[in-house]
């Protein structure tokens, strides 16, 4: 069954959104944390999730589906190279939320995405 399993919209149409969770994805991996709003932090979070889960197979079906995602074939090699090894005996929960209050300018609440 499928009940509420919903994906946030992030107030994008569907282009937009996917391209903007992916320079998220892509930053992550390539800063180690990213500091973005709450709910954009929660959709990245779920892709980044599951691209680590893929590369930890390290195989050409994995290689693939990772570089469909992310585009960026310098970052694939870099997460194929330094993912598996490690997070070898995690068997999932690669990132962590932190908040960190409100934006000044409008409120929205803030949180830094990170690689544990």
């Amino acid at each position: 069954m499928r009940h509420r399993r919903g994906n946030r919209k992030l107030s994008r149409p569907t282009d937009q959104r996917l391209a903007l969770l992916r320079s998220i994805v892509r930053a992550l991996f390539l800063h180690g944390q990213v500091r973005v709003t709450l709910a954009r932090a929660k959709q990245a979070r779920r892709l980044a999730e599951r691209l680590i889960t893929a590369a930890k197979a390290n195989n050409l079906t994995a290689r693939r589906k990772v570089e469909s995602a992310l585009h960026d074939r310098q970052v694939v090699s870099q997460v194929f190279k330094t993912f598996p090894e490690r997070f070898e005996g995690r068997p999932g929960g690669y990132t962590r939320i932190t908040r960190l209050g409100a934006r000044r300018g409008d409120a929205a609440p803030l949180a830094l995405l990170e690689l544990i």
